[in-house]
């Protein structure tokens, strides 16, 4: 760690993986409850706890974009940050916020949009903290060194805080409604986080790699140009059933075909970076979360979303089991993954425990990666079923999820794994302290 103001990504990290382990949790309370129905139904009905598992979601992993930004632009603009304590006032803000989110979903106060149920109070909060970031941000990259890294991760934290205001926007006109409801979603996952991405993936191939400058610079410019020339009209195939006109249908199939292009890009552009590579780097679980991170994302965002993405497949498909199939595995790897990459690279070296036992954190790598697939798996068949006897057959809805119980038992045990490996990977993290290496025995002189 060469700059002191690293250290303010520490407090981000910590935040964010506290909130993660709720995240699962919650997660792993949904999957029980489509098992066992009546399931603390008084008490956190299913509608709060799928809020709190998903608003965690978000939260988290822009905590852990926040961290990462604090963590990654000193080293590339070559100074301090601009205000250290204006950072922990911006966290402050998001702690206060997120609690104050959860204590009004348990009181059952929300505003019924999904991921944007937040009361008014905590949006405006969440809006003050994007600012203090972006100021705080901005003044240290245009005081220091720019770089392409620097560029495009200010080019997606600006765009997704900027498109944070259309959070505010709910007319009563539910077309409308839907319209800036995706502005703010779709264009966040679909476009400027997948920014975040490339420049988050970008610094972890520098520093792990040993790759010239150049070469990442050429490649981070294409992924970026492909994810917003798809990602923006691509937003279009969200818009196929909400009352818009007929040409989105058009519109959204062709672009939305095409974001599977950048994701493939990124997939591309880790395994060569690894294969040019001229660095041995100690840090193999960091290594092995970014190349996980970036496969993970080609299936889960460009192959499966592509499964269902054409209109006349959307029409049979859409809000069923495989869109939770494609939600979950997509969310895993682009971002999730990514993350858990920039903690792996950071913490240790934030924490001064750097080697360190990595084998904890790669076996949580692999339950988790494992535990999702088969999630994703079971989803899909799942959905398959439900789109054929509810869509085709036109079976009743509930008489349908009767019949997909055995998927939903299945889908249980592997959210299990996925929570011990989320568990493990922050025990790793946050309990074991330095790897102690022991002395050999002594060599006898003659042997």
């Amino acid at each position: 760690m060469k700059y002191q103001s690293q250290k303010v990504a520490y407090a981000y990290f910590m935040v964010a993986m506290g909130l993660f382990a709720i995240q699962v949790l919650g997660g792993l309370l949904a999957g029980w409850i489509y098992v066992w129905p009546n399931t603390l139904s008084e008490l956190l009905p299913f509608n709060i706890v799928r809020m709190l598992h998903t608003n965690a979601l978000v939260v988290w992993l822009l905590l852990g974009f926040f961290g990462a930004a604090y963590y990654l632009i000193p080293e590339e603009s070559e100074r301090e940050i601009f205000s250290v304590k204006l950072a922990y006032i911006q966290l402050a803000i998001l702690v206060v916020g997120t609690l104050g989110a959860v204590v009004s979903y348990l009181a059952g106060i929300h505003g019924g949009r999904e991921f944007l149920e937040q009361p008014l109070w905590v949006k405006f909060g969440i809006l003050v903290a994007a600012v203090i970031f972006l100021v705080n941000i901005s003044l240290t990259v245009l005081a220091g060194r720019k770089t392409a890294i620097t560029n495009i991760l200010l080019m997606g934290l600006w765009l997704l805080s900027l498109l944070w205001i259309f959070a505010f926007i709910n007319p009563d006109n539910l077309s409308l409604d839907k319209m800036y409801w995706w502005f703010v979603v779709h264009l966040w996952v679909e476009a400027t986080w997948e920014l975040v991405m490339a420049a988050i993936l970008g610094y972890l191939m520098l520093k792990l790699t040993g790759v010239d400058r150049e070469v990442v610079e050429k490649w981070l410019y294409v992924i970026v140009a492909l994810a917003l020339f798809s990602g923006i009209l691509g937003t279009g195939h969200h818009f196929f059933w909400i009352g818009t006109p007929g040409y989105w249908q058009w519109i959204g199939s062709i672009f939305s075909t095409l974001e599977v292009i950048p994701f493939f890009a990124m997939m591309s552009f880790a395994f060569i970076m690894v294969w040019k590579g001229r660095k041995n780097h100690p840090n193999k679980a960091a290594l092995l979360w970014s190349l996980g991170s970036s496969t993970v994302a080609f299936f889960g965002a460009g192959v499966w979303g592509f499964l269902h993405t054409l209109h006349g497949v959307n029409f049979y498909t859409h809000g069923t089991q495989i869109t939770a199939a494609h939600g979950h595995l997509a969310f895993f790897g682009a971002y999730v993954a990514l993350n858990l990459a920039m903690f792996t690279y950071a913490m240790p070296q934030l924490r001064n425990r750097d080697p360190y036992n990595q084998v904890l954190n790669m076996a949580s790598f692999w339950l988790m990666t494992g535990g999702m697939a088969f999630m994703t798996f079971v989803l899909t068949f799942a959905g398959t079923i439900q789109t054929h006897m509810q869509r085709i057959v036109g079976d009743y809805y509930m008489d349908v999820q009767d019949q997909l119980g055995v998927f939903y038992l299945m889908r249980l045990g592997s959210g299990v794994a996925v929570v011990i490996g989320a568990l493990l990977f922050i025990y790793s993290m946050v309990v074991i302290r330095r790897e102690v290496i022991k002395p050999g025995p002594a060599a006898v002189p003659g042997e």
